[in-house]
Formats: C-alpha cells, sequence, structure tokens
C-alpha cells in the first residue's frame, strides 16, 4: 500500500476517533460561544460549562450533546484524509533523505501546509455543524444581541440547503473562511511541532520507534492542548461569524466581530468556551493520534 493510502486509512481511523471522543466538550464550547451577551442586569444564559451541560441534558437529552455530529462524521474520512495525507506529502519533500527524521521546524511546516489545505474542508462542515450545535441555545429566541439565526434546521442536509438557497448560494457555506485559516495554519503547525517533540522529549531521542501506547497518548495530549492555547480567539470569531444572522447579521467580518466581542466583554469574551475546548482537546487528539499510529503501524 503506498504511503499516501495508508496515511489516509490511518487519518480516518484517527478521526472517528477524536470525534467520538470530542463532540459532546465541542456542542459546549459552540453553545457557550454563540450565547447572546446579557442585557445589562441580566445573567447570560449559560453561567459556565457545567451549567451549560446540565442545561442540555434537561432539555434535549444526552443526545443533544451530540447534535451536529452528523456534518462532521460524515466529512471525517475527507477532513483527515486532507490533513494526513497533505502532512505526509510535505515530509516526503522535506526529507533530505529516505528514512531521515525531520526537524522539528520542518514538522511546524508541514503541519502549516496540512492546516492551509484542511481548511476549505473544514470552513462548510464546521458552518453546518456549529447552525445545529448553537440553535439549542438560542434559535428562535428574540434576545437583545443574539447572533443566533431564528431559523430551526431538522439536520446537516437541511442546513446546506436553507445557506445554499438563501445565504448566498456555495459562497455561504465558506462563511468564516478567514478565521477558519487564521486557526488551522498556525493550530496544526503546532500541533505536529509539539507532537513530534513531545514523542522525542519521551524517547530521549529522534527514534520514537519504541514508544508505547501511554506515551503516544501522552504525546497526542500535549499536541491537543497546543493547538487551542494558541488560537483560540480565532475559533470564537469564526463560530460567532457563522451563527450571525444572514439578513440581520451583527458582524461585518472577522475584524468587526473580533472589535465588538473585545469591546462588549473585553478579553474573556474571545475565550468563551476554553474550558470545554482545552478539556476536549486532550483526550480527543490522544485518542486521534493513538488510532493514527497504530492503524499506521498495523499497515507496515
Amino acid at each position: 500500500m503506498a504511503d499516501a493510502a495508508k496515511d489516509l486509512a490511518s487519518g480516518t481511523v484517527g478521526g472517528a476517533a477524536q470525534l467520538i471522543v470530542g463532540h459532546p466538550f465541542d456542542t459546549i464550547k459552540v453553545k457557550l460561544q454563540s450565547q447572546p451577551a446579557p442585557s445589562p442586569g441580566q445573567p447570560p444564559r449559560y453561567k459556565g460549562a457545567i451549567d451549560a451541560v446540565k442545561q442540555t441534558v434537561a432539555s434535549e437529552g444526552p443526545k443533544g450533546l451530540y447534535k451536529g455530529m452528523g456534518a462532521p462524521l460524515a466529512t471525517v474520512a475527507a477532513f483527515n484524509a486532507v490533513l494526513f495525507t497533505v502532512r505526509g506529502q510535505m515530509e516526503g519533500l522535506l526529507r533530505s533523505e529516505p528514512g531521515v527524521p525531520l526537524t522539528i521546524s520542518q514538522q511546524f511546516v508541514c503541519g502549516a501546509g496540512a492546516g492551509f489545505a484542511v481548511s476549505f474542508l473544514a470552513c462548510p462542515t464546521e458552518l453546518i455543524k456549529c447552525r445545529l450545535q448553537a440553535q439549542g441555545a438560542g434559535a428562535g429566541v428574540s434576545t437583545p444581541g443574539s447572533v443566533v439565526a431564528a431559523v430551526k434546521y431538522g439536520g446537516p442536509m437541511d442546513v446546506a440547503r436553507h445557506v445554499l438557497r438563501s445565504e448566498g448560494g456555495a459562497r455561504g457555506l465558506f462563511k468564516g473562511l478567514f478565521p477558519t485559516l487564521a486557526r488551522e495554519v498556525p493550530g496544526n503547525a503546532t500541533m505536529f511541532a509539539a507532537y513530534e517533540a513531545f514523542k522525542r522529549f519521551l524517547a530521549g531521542g529522534s527514534d520514537t520507534s519504541s514508544l508505547g501506547q501511554g506515551s503516544l497518548i501522552m504525546a497526542g495530549g500535549v499536541a491537543g492542548a497546543s493547538f487551542w492555547g494558541f488560537v483560540y480567539p480565532t475559533d470564537v470569531v469564526k463560530s460567532v461569524l457563522q451563527v450571525d444572522d444572514y439578513k440581520n447579521p451583527k458582524y461585518k467580518g472577522s475584524m468587526d466581530a473580533f472589535r465588538k466581542i473585545l469591546k462588549a466583554e473585553g478579553v474573556k469574551g474571545l475565550y468563551k468556551g476554553f474550558g470545554p475546548a482545552m478539556a476536549r482537546s486532550v483526550p480527543a487528539n490522544a485518542a486521534c493520534f493513538l488510532a493514527y499510529e497504530m492503524t499506521r503501524s498495523s499497515l507496515g
């Protein structure tokens, strides 16, 4: 089997593991990010991550934590095929000769390239996911400053049809592309570099082939945390843009969203949902990298 095909298969398995472990955390993150700013003197809809979990389960049941999973699940193969295959191909281009480990800076470049490529798939997928996740937080609710559209969606395909029909066609599915690029390029560059660096730290050198599953889980967790720790504010901007009402938008673009969030809520507004994101990133990415490495190893 060719290396690209191995990366495709391994990335698909890794992505599925990441999604199953991490989606409930992601749902809470988006609910916290997209909840409308409270009126003066009024408490926010959700007091925090735990309160968001309680309200979601109370109103929608446990399945509410997996709302919007259909879109990323349907595209997980393609998403991880692009991410890991582009990274693998860039490794081949940068490697001086077969079998020679890349430097950490070269791994950073490979991750950046993979992040750029995957952004064009991530943007429409996450727009659909965010619309479905956020509607439980405020769809159809008339609230001052609300950024959640009043449309009630029946599922991923319903979101896609609505956007294509009523929000500018295919261009509407790429709303939030700039902050998606601003998240995926530096985020994946940092993540893959951190993953390799931590593996080498644990192995005591560049040969990491002898590392066990526990070490791979640790390295994957560190990698996931490094992704979000570096780019989280861009994810907040992306989320509020993607759930903004098309007919009565609150934000004119990425920079306008950034300025308005900063003005209304301060720096903490750019880190809404940070706790669930970090809580998700460690186990989800640990599962992803472990599944990837084990599948890749089994394929030779």
